[in-house]
């Protein structure tokens, strides 16, 4: 059954590039009126290219009060996707300091700060809502050399079940969604390090970009209305090892 979001309002971060823009583009073919957050004008005006119907913000959501700023003013969101993330290929022992905090303020801090603002949003309206954060199996398994990035993850998967359980009274479903590895310019930087996943993996294969924004839709959607506080797995079955 194809997923239809007419008059609904979606927020997307991390909409310039990878799974971001492929969900905001989703989102607005299945009828939602999507705004698209990134940090990169150009991105975000090629994406306005393809899809006009979209509209952008350019917002770093390194920079918290201006996130604020920015998202509040776009008013009421029924569908929030968390994608924006980064990382930084380092050693634990050599990880500096700004690495973990540009992590950290990224990928846990960011989706703190939007979810803060737009959840206040779907409480006031008492319309209830559906929000997905883009999390990881890295979140569970250790990668050499990718400390920050894994341990931001966690938080996020712990994020997503705490939301869950305070924002549920209010029929605001929290979930999160987390592929093994999809190959991306975040991931490519690790493929030494992630092939070797390839042959854990049952059905032998990575998923495709497709994959990661037919979950997001699917939790979205009213089809999955009794789920929230989850951590898909999205790994073709690396995860029962």
């Amino acid at each position: 059954m194809a997923m239809q979001f007419d008059g609904k309002r979606a927020l997307v971060t991390g909409a310039g590039k990878g799974f971001g823009r492929a969900i905001a583009k989703k989102l607005a073919e299945c009828g939602a009126e999507t705004f698209a957050l990134s940090r990169t004008q150009a991105d975000l005006d090629s994406l306005k290219l393809e899809v006009p119907t979209i509209n952008i913000l350019n917002v770093d959501l390194l920079d918290w009060d201006k996130t604020r700023e920015e998202v509040s003013k776009i008013g009421h969101i029924d569908l929030l996707v968390n994608n924006a993330g980064v990382s930084k290929k380092s050693s634990f022992i050599n990880t500096p300091k700004e690495n973990i905090d540009m992590m950290f303020d990224v990928n846990f801090k960011g989706t703190f700060n939007v979810s803060q603002v737009i959840a206040k949003k779907m409480i006031d309206s008492g319309k209830g809502g559906s929000i997905v954060n883009l999390s990881s199996t890295m979140s569970e398994k250790a990668l050499a050399n990718g400390c920050v990035y894994s341990t931001t993850k966690s938080a996020v998967d712990m994020l997503t079940k705490c939301m869950a359980l305070e924002l549920g009274p209010h029929n605001i479903r929290v979930n999160a969604i987390n592929p093994t590895v999809v190959w991306t310019d975040l991931t490519l930087q690790y493929k030494d390090e992630l092939m070797p996943l390839l042959a854990l993996t049952p059905m032998g294969r990575f998923p495709e970009i497709e994959d990661v924004v037919n979950a997001v839709v699917f939790l979205l959607s009213d089809q999955s209305g009794m789920i929230s506080g989850e951590c898909l797995r999205l790994d073709g079955g690396l995860g029962v090892h």
